[in-house]
C-alpha cells in the first residue's frame, strides 16, 4: 500500500475532525527516526508531540512492556491493584517539587485537567476557575472551556462549563506584559466573580499549542502570591513540559514554585496512554472514594513503560541532554534568524522545547501562517517531521525526542535550512 492509497481508506473510515497533519503512515520508528510504508525515512522534530522524550522503541521501555503483557494486561487498578502502579506512583511524588504528594493516574492528558478541576473544586467547594489566553488544556468539554483558542479546538461544539474566566498570557514579544496579565485578573475579580469563589488558577508554565511561550520571570510566583492571599489553588499543567522537555525535570522548577496540582501526561511513559494527577496530600485526599478514577486508568502495562522511562532519563542524562539539544538547535536558528530577520520574527526556548516564529516584514503583528504551512509539508517531503503551533498557526516547534543522536540532529536541522531557504527564496 502507498501512503496516498492509504490517505484515501483513512479518509473514508476516520471522521474528518480526527485528521492528520501529513499523508505519511508509518510502519517503523526508531530513537528519532521513522519509515513510512513506502520505506521512506523521516528525522522525528515532533516525537509524537512531545509524548516519546526517550525514543520511539526505546530497548528499556519495549522490554519493560513484553514482560509486563506476559503477565497480565489489565484487571483496573479501581479493583484489583499490582505493585507497579504503586512504585510508579511513589517515584513521581519523589520527583515532584510538591511536598508531601499523593498522585491519581488516568489514561489522557485531558482526563487529567479535568480531574485537577474536580480535585480542586471538591477541595475548596467553589465553582470558580481562572485559565489563559493561548492556553490548550484537552478536547473534552469541560477542558475546550479552558481552552484559550477557539479554531479549530472550539468551533461548534459549545455551549462550554461555566464559571471559566480567562486572562491573557503575559507575552512581551506580543506587548503583554506580566502586569497586564494581573491587572486582568484583579479586574476578573472586581466585574465578573469574587475570588472568594475562585477554586482555582490554571496555567501552563511554557504554553504548548499556543506557540511555546515561557511565563517570563516571577511571573508565577505573582500568581502564587494572588492564589495564597485568597485560598485559591495553582494547577500547573505540565502535559507537555514535564519529564526533562524544558532543563528541569518539571518546567515549574525553572520558576521556584511549589503547585498545590500537577497535571502531566505526553512525556510520562515513552508512547503508552498513561497520565496523572500530583498533589498535596490533603488536597488529594477531598475527593471521596469512587470519586476519581476510570476504568482503564493506571494501565499496568502503561506503568510498566513509565518506570523504565524514568530509569532511562535519569541513566541517560536526559534532563541535561535537554539542555544540550536547545543549546545546539538555538544556535542554527540564532544564524538563521540573521539571515532571514523578514521572516523569522522571534526565536526561543526551554531547554529542548524550543519555537521559531514566522512573521511577514519583521513584524510581529503580521503572522506569516502560508509560510509556516509551507514549511511543515516541505520539510515532509525533504525527510523532516515538524509540527507548527500558536493562536496564529505562524509557530514553527522543535521537540526532538532527548535520546536524538547528535548527527542525527544536525541532519534534521540541515534539512529544516534547507527547506526555510528554498521556500524564501522562490
Amino acid at each position: 500500500m502507498t501512503n496516498k492509497e492509504l490517505q484515501q481508506r483513512k479518509n473514508n473510515a476516520f471522521a474528518r475532525g480526527q485528521g492528520n497533519l501529513l499523508p505519511v503512515f508509518i510502519k517503523k520508528a526508531l530513537n528519532a527516526e521513522v519509515w513510512d510504508v513506502e520505506d521512506n525515512r523521516y528525522i522525528d522534530f515532533g516525537a509524537g508531540i512531545a509524548v516519546v522524550n526517550t525514543g520511539h522503541s526505546n530497548p528499556k521501555v519495549t522490554k519493560a512492556v513484553k514482560e509486563q503483557v506476559s503477565n497480565f494486561s489489565h484487571t483496573c487498578v479501581m479493583v484489583t491493584p499490582y505493585i507497579n502502579a504503586i512504585e510508579l506512583a511513589e517515584k513521581i511524588a519523589e520527583k515532584s517539587p510538591i511536598k508531601d504528594a499523593k498522585s491519581i493516574f488516568l489514561t489522557t492528558g485531558a482526563e487529567a485537567v479535568e480531574n485537577a478541576i474536580k480535585i480542586a473544586r471538591a477541595a475548596t467547594n467553589r465553582p470558580g476557575i481562572i485559565a489563559f489566553n493561548g492556553g490548550f488544556h484537552g478536547r473534552t468539554n469541560l477542558c475546550m472551556g479552558l481552552t484559550g483558542k477557539v479554531a479549530p479546538y472550539k468551533n461548534g461544539f459549545g455551549p462550554f462549563p461555566s464559571d471559566i474566566y480567562h486572562a491573557p498570557y503575559p507575552i512581551e514579544y506580543h506587548g503583554i506584559s506580566p502586569d497586564d496579565s494581573i491587572k486582568y485578573i484583579s479586574n476578573i475579580f472586581k466585574v465578573s466573580i469574587e475570588p472568594e469563589k475562585i477554586a482555582a488558577i490554571i496555567i501552563e508554565p511554557i504554553q504548548g499549542e499556543g506557540g511555546f511561550y515561557e511565563a517570563p520571570k516571577g511571573f508565577l510566583q505573582k500568581i502564587r502570591d494572588i492564589c495564597n492571599s485568597h485560598g485559591i489553588l495553582l494547577i500547573v499543567d505540565e502535559i507537555q513540559t514535564g519529564f526533562g522537555r524544558t532543563g528541569s525535570f518539571f518546567a515549574c522548577e525553572r520558576h521556584n514554585i511549589e503547585p498545590d496540582l500537577i497535571t502531566m501526561a505526553k512525556g510520562l511513559a515513552g508512547g503508552y496512554p498513561l497520565a496523572a494527577v500530583v498533589g498535596k496530600s490533603e488536597i488529594m485526599d477531598k475527593p471521596l472514594p469512587g470519586g476519581l478514577g476510570g476504568t482503564y486508568a493506571g494501565s499496568p502495562v502503561s506503568c510498566a513503560a513509565a518506570l523504565a522511562v524514568l530509569d532511562v532519563i535519569e541513566e541517560n542524562n536526559l534532563v541535561s541532554r535537554a539542555d544540550e539539544i536547545g543549546k545546539t538547535v538555538m544556535s542554527r536558528l540564532n544564524k538563521l534568524q540573521k539571515k532571514y530577520s523578514a521572516v523569522i520574527g522571534n526565536i526561543r526556548n526551554a531547554g529542548a522545547m524550543i519555537a521559531c516564529e514566522l512573521v511577514e516584514n519583521g513584524d510581529p503583528d503580521l503572522p506569516n501562517t502560508e509560510l509556516t504551512k509551507n514549511i511543515v509539508a516541505e520539510a515532509a517531503r525533504n525527510g523532516l517531521i515538524l509540527l507548527s503551533c500558536g493562536a496564529r498557526g505562524n509557530v514553527i516547534r522543535i521537540l526532538t525526542p532527548l535520546t536524538i543522536e547528535q548527527h542525527v540532529l544536525e541532519e534534521g536541522l540541515d534539512i529544516f535550512e534547507k527547506t526555510l531557504s528554498s521556500l524564501v527564496n522562490n
